[in-house]
C-alpha cells in the first residue's frame, strides 16, 4: 500500500504542481482498490473521499473536500479559475462556468484539465473539468469555460 500512496502523490504533483501530493495525501489516507481490476480507484481521508483515480487517463478527479484543502495550500496549486462573485451561487449549485464570468485563470490550465472554481474572495465553489485553455477563457466572451462536476451548494 505504501507504493500506492507514493503513486497517488506523484500523480497529484504532476497534475497540480510540486509538493501538492504530500500536502493533499497525508500518511493516514485510505486507498480503495477496484475489486475487479485491483487498481487504485478512490483515495479517502477520515472516511471522506478526496479523489478518484480516473481509469481513462490515470489522472485524479477531485472532490469538494480536496479542493477546499488545496485552496489553502501555499503556494496555491496551478488549477484555479476565479469567477465573478455575482454568479457564485449559480456555480456553487452545480451550474457550469461561462467564459464571460471568468475574472482570472492560472496560465498552466489546458482544455480537459481538472480545475477548482473559486470566487473573487477565494472561496471554493466547485470542481470540474476545463473546456477551454487559460488563454481561451480570457479571450472568449461566450461559451462554457468549465464543465462543473460538483458544486459546494449541491445536496
Amino acid at each position: 500500500m505504501e507504493n500506492a500512496k507514493t503513486k497517488v502523490r506523484c500523480i497529484a504533483d504532476y497534475q497540480f504542481g510540486k509538493n501538492v501530493g504530500i500536502q493533499l495525501f497525508p500518511e493516514n489516507i485510505e486507498i480503495i482498490l477496484s475489486p475487479r481490476t485491483g487498481r487504485i480507484r478512490y483515495i479517502n481521508l477520515n472516511g471522506e473521499r478526496l479523489a478518484t483515480l480516473r481509469p481513462t487517463d490515470g489522472l485524479l478527479s477531485l472532490s469538494i473536500k480536496a479542493a477546499q484543502l488545496m485552496a489553502q495550500f501555499k503556494p496555491t496549486p496551478k488549477c484555479l479559475v476565479t469567477i465573478q462573485n455575482g454568479v457564485s451561487k449559480f456555480v456553487a449549485d452545480g451550474g457550469d462556468v461561462f467564459a464571460a464570468h471568468v475574472v482570472k485563470v492560472d496560465d498552466e490550465i489546458h482544455a480537459k484539465d481538472e480545475v477548482i472554481v473559486v470566487d473573487q474572495n477565494k472561496l471554493v465553489l466547485a470542481v470540474g473539468r476545463a473546456v477551454l485553455s487559460s488563454v481561451e477563457m480570457q479571450a472568449f466572451k461566450t461559451g462554457v469555460a468549465v464543465k462543473v462536476r460538483h458544486g459546494v451548494g449541491e445536496s
